[in-house]
């Protein structure tokens, strides 16, 4: 079993038991879990692809040191000039251990959110219709929402600007 997983800004293939290196992390205590898990593929060759996260999945790992990566030169220097400068650093970074993976182990939150997704996408099919009229409505010419307006018996509509007929008509 791997996964994809974003750490730092960072993507990683992690498996269990996997030590990475990765941007140092500030965290309490030596325990860390990393909610933004874009890919999993099981042992029995399922792949569980995120849009852009996979819900409920999690990836637990504990902080073995906190490291300096090896020093980065950084060499500037102008021709003819006698300008020469030379710059390093060594960047911080966190040795971690990936202790588990896990593909539904989220918490009790995410859980109340799926099962409010449904009840969301409902009341968006039910508003859905007001959008699409209210489309068709600014597609229109201002003639076009006046012969519209005549037809559903309104008056004063040859003094409106088009989004004054707009709300009018709705």
């Amino acid at each position: 079993m791997y996964a994809i997983v974003e750490i730092g800004g960072h993507q990683y293939k992690v498996a269990e038991n996997d030590v990475l290196f990765v941007d140092k992390q500030n965290a309490d205590g030596k325990k860390l879990t990393f909610d933004k898990v874009l890919l999993i593929k099981d042992d029995k060759g399922n792949v569980n692809v995120g849009t852009p996260v996979v819900e409920g999945a999690e990836i637990s790992a504990t902080i073995l040191d906190t490291v300096k990566a090896d020093k980065v030169l950084v060499f500037k220097k102008k021709r003819r000039k006698g300008y020469q400068k030379l710059n390093g650093h060594r960047q911080v970074m966190s040795q971690i251990q990936i202790e588990s993976i896990s593909a539904s182990g989220g918490s009790k939150k995410k859980a109340a959110k799926k099962d409010e997704a449904p009840a969301k996408k409902a009341e968006a099919k039910k508003s859905a219709p007001k959008k699409e009229e209210s489309a068709d409505l600014n597609s229109m010419t201002v003639a076009e929402l006046k012969e519209l307006a005549k037809e559903k018996g309104l008056t004063g509509y040859s003094s409106l600007r088009k989004a004054e007929l707009i709300e009018a008509l709705k």
